[in-house]
């Protein structure tokens, strides 16, 4: 297959066309536009790079194409001649991301792309419903639910642990015995971004705002402990979050679930989320 020029990284000089292109899609573009709002474009501050496809056009220009490279690689957008150029970078040197997440469209291409060098995947999800609600909850909220303080992050962590299992299919301890996930955990509650429902020493639902934009914030890691599940702790916890959400941090509340869960969906939609845009994901 004929190759394009490479992707060009991105730095601080590009970084009101970039504003402007994540700008464009506020719910999809989240958890990279929390990034670089706190970060800039420069690598080190950022955590990774970020890639334009538009080689040819002038800093100042609209950018075409975007992708982040970082512990995940997102694709935002870009045709498949950007996708190539994508991947063309993304093969210069060996993975080191854990998955490659974002608008469905651009994730399923550039994995057409990828999958021959980085094949198999441990599992593609290519259906998973974007959405988002700038409003209040239409169902009541658990007053239960809170911020996570710091010193519960001993009884937090067990519930954090048992739901990326579940969720993701590996154990975030494996590796470097649970240092980085605890402190990215730790990171969340000091940062005020943990909510939890507990009883006596027990978590009983658990969510948390992964990325936090100016304009959105990313609702993830959702879970009810098993021997709770069915009462509605799910739904009223997770509209305890929306609330504080849209409400005391004056963002649209977004968060993406797999196409197949259809509880949750069904929860979701309750709440009075709406699809916004389709994701996927590529799990390694």
């Amino acid at each position: 297959m004929l190759r394009l020029a490479g992707a060009r990284l991105l730095d601080d000089r590009d970084y009101p066309a970039v504003r402007a292109a994540l700008a464009a899609d506020p719910v999809g573009s989240c958890m990279v536009s929390a990034r670089v709002e706190v970060a800039g474009l420069d690598p080190w501050r950022l955590g990774g790079e970020l890639w334009a496809a538009d080689f040819r056009t002038p800093r100042s220009g609209r950018i075409q194409g975007l992708c982040f490279s970082g512990p995940n690689l997102i694709p935002l957008r870009g045709n498949a001649s950007a996708l190539r150029s994508f991947a063309d970078r993304a093969l210069r040197k060996q993975r080191t991301c854990s998955s490659l997440v974002g608008p469905a469209e651009q994730v399923l291409g550039l994995w057409d792309e990828l999958a021959v060098e980085w094949g198999p995947a441990r599992e593609v999800r290519h259906d998973q419903p974007l959405m988002a609600l700038d409003g209040a909850p239409k169902l009541a909220c658990d007053p239960l639910v809170r911020p996570v303080r710091p010193n519960e992050l001993e009884r937090y962590l067990p519930a954090a642990i048992a739901m990326f299992i579940e969720e993701v299919g590996v154990d975030p301890r494996a590796g470097d015995g649970g240092a980085s996930y605890r402190a990215r955990v730790a990171e969340l509650i000091a940062g005020g971004r943990a909510f939890a429902r507990f009883e006596g020493e027990q978590v009983v639902f658990k969510a948390e705002i992964g990325a936090l934009s100016t304009t959105v914030g990313q609702i993830q890691g959702v879970w009810v402990h098993p021997e709770r599940r069915g009462n509605g702790l799910g739904t009223a916890g997770t509209a305890a979050v929306v609330a504080r959400l849209v409400h005391g941090m004056g963002r649209t509340a977004s968060l993406y679930v797999n196409g197949y869960n259809t509880a949750a969906l069904a929860a979701y939609r309750k709440i009075g989320f709406q699809q916004v845009g389709q994701y996927a994901t590529v799990l390694f």
